[in-house]
This record gives structure tokens, sequence and C-alpha cells, in this order.
């Protein structure tokens, strides 16, 4: 059983955002954020569709209060990260907070390091008032995932992380911020905790999948953040499932070391020299 399962690890094709694309109304399209190398591994060995180096990093591995003090240097260090990992996934990456934003020369150049380092594809946030900007940075040759919804890098202005799309004037504003970004050349659409009914009507609507976090089942896939189904923090969003509680897993790997190398039972094995000869001769000088 574990031969079969590695032989189709290893058979797995690296996936394209064309791969993606069809997948819409085929499949439903799976996706995970990663930040490092050892996780990437785990993850691609379970087959996931997508990866995504989200600068959601900046609160859930460094600290910060919000996603607005990630920094590109931080995003291509965690990129090259889980690029050295070679995952079969595709490999998307967030564009930080003020790395594209009103000048198309600056979110080109930003945008090509992710692909240097060996990302697929970039993700950035924003609606209609980025759509000549995300039209730049496709005809250079670079392949965009659009995001809507609640728009974190934005969170101040919408008043905090709040459900939208709640009302007729937020729906119809993110519906409409849908159509033009998919015109606008993006290969898919991250919808964020946004009523289920807006993610359903902008799915069957455009013709590129869309992915969503917190905005309900009827997109055409799912991405969460792994720490939060890991169990790992001390917050997650409501619309999180925790599959595991790995918290607690590693505190009690941690306490049972402490215990063990207080307790004179760690380390178990090790090596001394060679010969008793060498041993005396050593202790005597």
């Amino acid at each position: 059983m574990q031969t079969n399962y590695i032989g189709e690890i290893l058979e797995r094709k690296k996936l394209t955002i064309r791969d993606i694309m069809k997948m819409k109304n085929n499949k439903k399209i799976v996706a995970i954020t990663s930040y490092d190398y050892p996780t990437t591994k785990i993850i691609d060995e379970a087959g996931v569709d997508v990866i995504l180096i989200g600068d959601s990093l900046g609160m859930v591995v460094l600290g910060y209060p919000s996603t607005l003090q990630v920094t590109m240097d931080e995003m291509l260090i965690h990129t090259k990260a889980v690029c050295n990992a070679n995952p079969k996934a595709l490999i998307v990456s967030d564009m930080p907070f003020m790395s594209y934003e009103f000048n198309k020369e600056k979110a080109i150049l930003n945008s090509s390091k992710f692909l240097r380092l060996g990302a697929d594809a970039v993700k950035l946030e924003g609606g209609s008032e980025y759509k000549d900007i995300i039209k730049s940075i496709v005809n250079s040759g670079i392949p965009v995932m659009g995001h809507i919804g609640l728009t974190p890098q934005k969170y101040k202005q919408i008043g905090g992380y709040r459900l939208l799309g709640k009302n007729y004037q937020e729906a119809k504003e993110i519906y409409d911020d849908a159509v033009q970004l998919e015109d606008s050349g993006i290969f898919s659409l991250v919808i964020e905790y946004t009523a289920y009914e807006v993610a359903k009507k902008i799915t069957e609507k455009l013709s590129i999948p869309t992915i969503c976090i917190g905005s309900g089942p009827y997109c055409d896939g799912q991405i969460i953040v792994i720490n939060d189904i890991l169990g790992l923090g001390d917050y997650s969003p409501d619309f999180a499932k925790k599959y595991v509680d790995l918290k607690n897993i590693i505190k009690d790997a941690i306490i049972n070391y402490k215990t063990d190398v207080e307790n004179g039972k760690f380390p178990e094995k090790f090596w001394g020299m060679k010969s008793e000869d060498d041993r005396k001769k050593f202790f005597e000088s």
C-alpha cells in the first residue's frame, strides 16, 4: 500500500494554471497555505492542487498584528523555501501590502521576483481599482490570481475582519469586481469571507475557477491557512475547521523531552572514544 502511494506521488505531473482552469466544473480545487520547506513537502505528498505562500505568514509565522507589516523581502524568503521543495502543486505567492498598488512598473518588477524564485503565479488583493495594473502584470507574462471580498490588507478601511456582501450594495460591488477582474486576465479568483449567495452567483457567472475561504460551498475550490486546520496558534476564524490539535501534541512532546533531560533519561544513546588507552591518556593529560 505504501509503495503504491509513493508511486502515485512520483507519477503526479507538475500542475499549471491551465490545469487549474480546467478543473472548473470538473473537480473541486484543493488549496492551502505553506510557508517553509518541510511543511511543503508534506502538503505536496498529500496531493493538493494549489499551495499559496500567503502574506498570512505575517500573523501565523512572524507574529505581526496583521498582514500590513509583511515586506517583499520576507515574502521572497518564504517563497524560496516553498519552491525549494519542488512541489507538483501550483505555487502562488502573495503580493504584500504596497508592493503593486498604483504603479504598473513596480507591480511588474515585484511580481517577476516571485517567478524567478520558482513560483508559478502571484496573487493580489483588490477589485476593479487594480484592473489596469493586473492587465499589465498579465501582459508581461505573469499569471495572476485575484482576491476579492474581505481583503485583509484593507481591513482598516472596511471596518475590520467582517463578513461582506450581506446587503445588496456590497454584494453588487463584489460581483462587479469579480466580472471586471476576469476581464483583466486573472486565471482564478479567491473570494474571502463573503455571503455565500454572492460567491455562488460569481462562480456561476465566471468562466475561471473561484476558490472560497469562508464564503460557502459553492465555489470551484477551497483554500485555508494551514495553521488553522492543524490547530496551531491561539486564534482561528469561525469558518476554519481544526482537523488536529497539533499545538497540544507539540507541547506534550516538549514537556516529555524536558522531563527526560531533567531526570537524566535523555540522551539514551551516546558514543565514547575508540580505546581505553586513549580515554586514560585524555583524562590524565
